[in-house]
């Protein structure tokens, strides 16, 4: 039995994947309230060593294999582990001990157009086309628009932030791209299991050079509520979102998250924090997803007629 059985079939889809924009989404302002209580490659170590440690009971009980079995899949995890958990959550954390959470947001929805860039120049069958180049263009002309860079804010602590978070995105999609050439027949939930505590691992040893003490954290109702809300929300619960989204709908459905996640941030930090983006991070925001579309718009354009003609069934 999956999450959401009770959910009709003709609803399940835009419920996972509105559940798991949410839960995303509002990661990144928990991580903003959270970094004032505790230092950013410790709170995120601490952070994946517990969900790592849940994913993988989930796992157990889940799938016929509880870890690795060669050099390959071992390798799989430590790709996975080290680029999508360790150095995208510790940029990312550091990133926004300078930007809000809403901006960071923005900045890491290119990361889908930056795996197709990246894809492109690693893996000989997936080339760009010009189309692609154009995508990829747009995306960068977004970020430039949400950096907003001038001469007297260059090195200045918003602009060094930025550069964090969007190093954070170039680290996720690496990682993404990394992983795909590796010959591994791991279950996906294990592969998670395994890179969130491999990731959790190497953010708490580099915690420790930087110099990061757990003295150092100020243990509040505020801290206690971020931290259990990003491992277990954000954290665990997404992640299960994340696998059966996959598994009904592909790739391209899961990679539009990514644009639904500033959106609700934006809404969040609104909220809880009083919040509110200039036009210009809008507007870089919409360019993002601009580039997206035209590098998926075939992918796009199967996902639209695909739910179109499931729609038309449903009603006939």
């Amino acid at each position: 039995m999956t999450l959401l059985d009770s959910v009709p079939d003709g609803y399940r889809e835009a419920v996972l994947f509105s559940m798991l924009a949410l839960c995303w989404g509002t990661s990144f302002v928990a991580i903003e309230v959270g970094l004032e209580h505790v230092p950013p490659l410790l709170f995120a170590g601490l952070r994946y060593a517990v969900a790592g440690a849940i994913v993988f009971g989930y796992a157990a009980v889940a799938t016929d294999r509880t870890r690795p079995r060669d050099r390959s899949e071992w390798l799989a995890v430590t790709v996975a582990g080290v680029f999508v958990i360790a150095l995208y959550h510790g940029l990312l954390y550091l990133g926004e001990l300078y930007v809000p959470g809403a901006v960071a947001a923005t900045l890491v929805s290119t990361a889908p157009i930056l795996t197709v860039a990246f894809a492109g120049v690693v893996l000989p069958d997936e080339r760009l086309a010009p189309a692609g180049v154009a995508g990829f263009v747009l995306g960068l002309v977004g970020v430039i628009a949400v950096v907003q860079p001038s001469p007297d804010a260059l090195g200045g602590d918003v602009t060094v932030g930025a550069v964090l978070v969007f190093a954070s995105a170039i680290m996720f999609a690496l990682g993404s791209v990394l992983t795909r050439p590796i010959d591994s027949d791991l279950p996906l939930e294990t592969l998670q299991a395994w890179a969130m505590l491999v990731g959790g691992a190497v953010l708490l040893g580099w915690a420790f050079l930087r110099g990061e003490s757990v003295a150092a954290i100020d243990l509040t109702g505020t801290a206690l509520l971020s931290y259990g809300y990003l491992t277990i929300v954000s954290g665990v619960f997404a992640f299960l979102l994340y696998f059966e989204l996959l598994e009904h709908s592909g790739a391209t459905q899961v990679n539009l998250v990514s644009y639904a996640e500033p959106v609700v941030a934006m809404g969040v930090s609104w909220i809880a924090l009083g919040y509110v983006v200039d036009s210009l991070t809008l507007v870089g925001l919409v360019t993002i997803l601009a580039g997206f579309v035209i590098i998926k718009r075939q992918a796009l354009r199967a996902l639209l007629r695909s739910a179109f003609g499931t729609g038309s069934s449903a009603t006939s």
